[in-house]
């Protein structure tokens, strides 16, 4: 019976962490046993896998990159390598391939095909921040950006405070790094002091910081959380 291709699903680091301290010998392992990589940024890849192990001959790889750029109807030739029976490596920019990630299309494709589907075990700053917040880990909702739009960005909010009081479900969101400040502050004035925020900031890291205030602290607090990446929860 021939063998069937397995698609591993490869952590990265969330920040400048070494290899060791967030991923097990295993993924390594696993790595070092595979030629085809479908990767989210190639530059960025490559110097993840010297990190994992310098005596990967990098040269030797066969690399695809799948982003945001990726032509939908193109997503399905990256997984040519399984077609031809060989193992590929799915790698993200940062954290697990497949969550808020690109990756969940290749794996959609993966699975429909039959082939195997093996997540490794790595930092999700999603589940580490949720872990860290005390908020209700049995109900939750990842929510990515907020909208830009002035109006829908009001209406998520509401409808976040909405779910938070009636669903008591854990609200989970990001924004770009510079503009985490602004976020801060605009949450301690548009919902209600009482409600609880959680920053969670470089996760992993050097500066990891989290933090859980109510709303009304944040609004007089002192922080700087420019250009770091950063999480935010919200829960009553």
């Amino acid at each position: 019976m021939d063998k069937v291709p397995a698609v591993y699903l490869i952590p990265v680091m969330l920040g400048d962490t070494d290899a060791d301290r967030v991923l097990p010998s295993f993924n390594l392992d696993i790595i070092r046993g595979l030629r085809y990589f479908i990767v989210e940024n190639l530059r960025s890849a490559r110097r993840f896998l010297k990190r994992c192990d310098r005596s990967i001959d990098i040269d030797s790889l066969v690399f695809a990159e799948l982003n945001e750029h990726t032509p939908a109807e193109a997503v399905s030739e990256l997984l040519a390598p399984a077609e031809a029976g060989h193992d590929v490596g799915v790698i993200s920019e940062a954290g697990c391939p497949a969550v808020a990630d690109p990756g969940a299309d290749v794996v959609a494709i993966a699975q429909q095909r039959g082939y195997k589907v093996v997540p490794l075990v790595g930092p999700s700053s999603i589940l580490m921040s949720l872990m860290g917040s005390g908020f209700n880990g049995q109900s939750f909702a990842f929510n990515g950006y907020l909208p830009i739009d002035a109006g829908a960005r009001t209406a998520k909010l509401k409808e976040m405070e909405r779910r938070i009081r009636h669903e008591h479900q854990t609200q989970i969101f990001i924004e770009t790094p510079y503009r985490n400040n602004r976020l801060i502050s605009e949450l301690s004035h548009a919902l209600p002091g009482a409600m609880k925020l959680c920053v969670a900031s470089d996760i992993t890291g050097e500066r990891e910081s989290i933090v859980t205030r109510p709303l009304s602290y944040w609004k007089n607090a002192s922080y700087n959380y420019d250009k770091i990446p950063t999480i935010f929860l919200l829960y009553k």
